[in-house]
């Protein structure tokens, strides 16, 4: 059992995320290492801060770059002081006035996602009298980046290209891939390099997104990390030694790192089927690759006792229960026929490697519910980071 669940013992906290902020800080730094345990790997380290923007501060000095892809992720940065070099402004949707908040804040380098934004940071280097570091989006065939045709053409008329200094390109195609695949992607992307030597351009950098997946539903082992990471190296490897290597990661690096507490609030028993709810629900907890409770997530069953809590083994007379959260929806529904002995009023339920997305991919407005409090664990202390929030004023008209 986590050393820090005892904090939450007689405290009306729930429902509520926990973040160990040591954790998140040892895996980054595992990652780290064996990527570039030889030296000869010339390699930074890129958090998508989509997987979760409360990590942000603690990441600070851990990683070397900062994926951006809204306006109000850049706000957070600002917010958190983030060396703006760092960070990487990319998103298909940058108008003129978000390029020039970025340019204010010192942003190190914005992606170019379509023709307009090129014309868009053209623009603004011109009306700013300054020179814009960017990197090509190659798109892998859906909504995002320029066709590889396309790039190429740009490349090639880039001393047309006024104010803009392109860098390299950026390659991401989605997320929890197996690792086959990250390594056919790298192939192709030594084909573009090579095809644009070819025209007497080499880049400077390259930032790809492997989308390395996370085991959220299977035993979860990290002696697996040493392995994948190698192979994910050795594949790397094939690429030019002189280009500067971006590694772009958010949920392989801190979904192991959170937690999700929620108490037991009611149960019943309809038509044969055992129910249980808590006062948390599918609008917070969000496991990737989750179909409305068909897999068992990793959760524990917990009983406070003289202010402790003890996990509740699923022992001789367990019974199976379907968890279910607080929406008016029969989707709400965090696991079916989980096999747990009998769960009582107060009782809590712990889900474990949800520290990716969840805290902000749920559908928190629907049915105007609080969202849940934001815990930091770190160093023996436990900080509250954010307070839980109404939202009903979010869901109703300005008043007049």
């Amino acid at each position: 059992m986590e050393a820090w669940i005892n904090y939450f013992a007689g405290k009306e906290n729930t429902p509520a995320f926990i973040f160990d902020i040591n954790k998140l800080l040892h895996r980054v730094q595992a990652v780290k290492d064996i990527l570039t345990a030889d030296g000869k790997r010339n390699c930074d380290l890129c958090y998508a801060m989509k997987a979760n923007p409360f990590l942000v501060s603690p990441l600070r000095e851990a990683v070397d770059k900062f994926e951006v892809c809204s306006p109000g992720e850049l706000s957070i940065c600002i917010d958190q002081r983030v060396d703006s070099k760092k960070v990487v402004f990319s998103g298909v949707n940058k108008g003129k006035d978000d390029i020039k908040a970025a340019l204010e804040y010192g942003v190190g380098i914005f992606t170019v996602e379509s023709e307009r934004q090129l014309e868009l940071l053209q623009q603004c280097a011109r009306e700013e009298g300054r020179t814009i570091p960017v990197i090509l989006r190659v798109t892998s065939g859906n909504q995002f980046g320029l066709d590889w045709e396309l790039v190429r053409q740009v490349i090639l008329r880039r001393e047309e290209m006024s104010g803009l200094d392109i860098r390299g390109i950026q390659y991401y195609s989605g997320t929890q891939k197996k690792q086959e695949k990250a390594a056919g992607e790298i192939q192709t992307l030594c084909g573009y390099a090579s095809q644009l030597r070819e025209t007497g351009y080499r880049m400077e950098i390259l930032e790809y997104g492997p989308g390395l997946g996370v085991d959220y539903f299977g035993a979860g082992e990290e002696d697996s990390l040493e392995m994948l990471l190698q192979e994910l190296g050795s594949a790397l490897d094939r690429l030019p030694g002189d280009i500067r290597l971006v590694l772009e990661m958010g949920r392989f690096l801190v979904a192991d790192c959170g937690w999700y507490l929620t108490k037991v609030v009611d149960r019943k028993n309809n038509g044969g089927q055992n129910y249980c709810l808590v006062d948390g629900g599918i609008h917070h907890v969000n496991y990737y690759g989750q179909v409305m409770g068909a897999r068992r997530p990793p959760v524990s069953h917990l009983r406070e006792r003289d202010g402790n809590f003890l996990e509740v083994e699923s022992g001789a007379g367990a019974g199976k229960w379907n968890l279910c959260g607080s929406l008016c929806t029969v989707a709400d529904v965090l696991a079916r026929n989980l096999e747990i002995s009998e769960p009582f009023q107060d009782d809590y339920f712990l889900f474990g490697r949800i520290g990716a997305y969840s805290v902000t991919e749920g559908i928190y407005l629907f049915l105007s519910r609080d969202l849940p409090r934001v815990f930091f664990w770190q160093d023996g202390k436990m900080d509250l980071v954010r307070d839980s929030h109404g939202t009903w004023k979010w869901n109703s008209r300005d008043r007049a």
